[in-house]
């Protein structure tokens, strides 16, 4: 009997694959699949790795990961550096990751979150992005609990005031910051000192806080969403009565938040922090 070859051996003589045993798994090619957690291997850990440290981290062993090396050397998925011999990401997975960022769209994939976020926060959530004039609120998802805040879409954020505002006060480039402040009359904001470490407590929780600091009995959190290249993309926040919102930063309610901040960042090609 002929030997079956690598690339066959996930399916069954009827010609599917094992993982077809359960009707609801869509048909794949399970070596395609084995020799894609070198590629995921390669990206999480940023940085060219000689082979045995690229097959452990993909759960394999050296030998079975150079074959896979090979032919993803072939397609320019992977290449291998000619004087250290470590392994890095090739031309085409670069060029697949520039056209996958040009194709994505912050604000679609932020939306598509908003109705279950809002419904497990149990408030209202929004998404804000940078304006002409600073930072704007482009989308309003009402959660269970009515929040009685003149807030819609087109509607703009305190830089220094609002949840939202404080995460672009955080992470946008500081000229940029410091022209919308001015605009705002806070010319003198950046060189108060208890502002700056807002901001800074911001920029390390990934979370900024505000409480009854616009409307008495009114408080919210926001979170940021950042972009393959490490640039903020939108701030995702969350508007409550203050009674229950929780504002810890390992709060339930600050947690989902951030898992929702860091997925999107995740789909936008971001790699841990920025």
């Amino acid at each position: 009997m002929p030997m079956q070859s690598p690339e066959l051996a996930s399916f069954t003589t009827n010609g599917t694959s094992d993982d077809e045993a359960d009707p609801r798994s869509p048909r794949g090619i399970q070596s395609i699949e084995v020799g894609g957690q070198l590629l995921k291997a390669l990206v999480r850990a940023g940085s060219a790795l000689a082979l045995k440290d690229l097959a452990r981290a993909a759960g394999m062993s050296a030998a079975k990961a150079h074959p896979y090396l090979v032919s993803f050397g072939k397609l320019g998925l992977i290449e291998q550096d000619p004087v250290s011999g470590r392994y890095g990401l090739g031309p085409l997975a670069l060029q697949l990751g520039l056209i996958g960022l040009q194709q994505v769209d912050p604000v679609r994939l932020a939306l598509a979150e908003l109705p279950a976020l809002a419904q497990t926060l149990g408030c209202t959530v929004s998404v804000a992005v940078w304006g002409p004039m600073g930072p704007i609120i482009v989308h309003v998802e009402q959660g269970p609990t009515p929040v009685h805040v003149a807030m819609r879409h087109g509607t703009p954020a305190s830089l220094r005031h609002t949840g939202t505002g404080k995460i672009f006060a955080a992470f946008a480039p500081p000229a940029t910051v410091a022209a919308a402040l001015s605009r705002e009359g806070e010319a003198d904001a950046l060189q108060d000192a208890a502002f700056a470490a807002e901001l800074e407590a911001i920029r390390r929780e990934r979370l900024s806080r505000v409480r009854d600091e616009l409307l008495p009995g009114i408080s919210a959190m926001a979170v940021p969403v950042f972009d393959g290249f490490g640039r903020l993309a939108l701030a995702l926040a969350a508007i409550g009565p203050s009674a229950l919102l929780d504002l810890g930063a390992d709060s339930p309610q600050a947690q989902h938040l951030r898992a929702a901040g860091e997925r999107l960042s995740q789909r936008l090609g971001a790699l841990g922090r920025a």
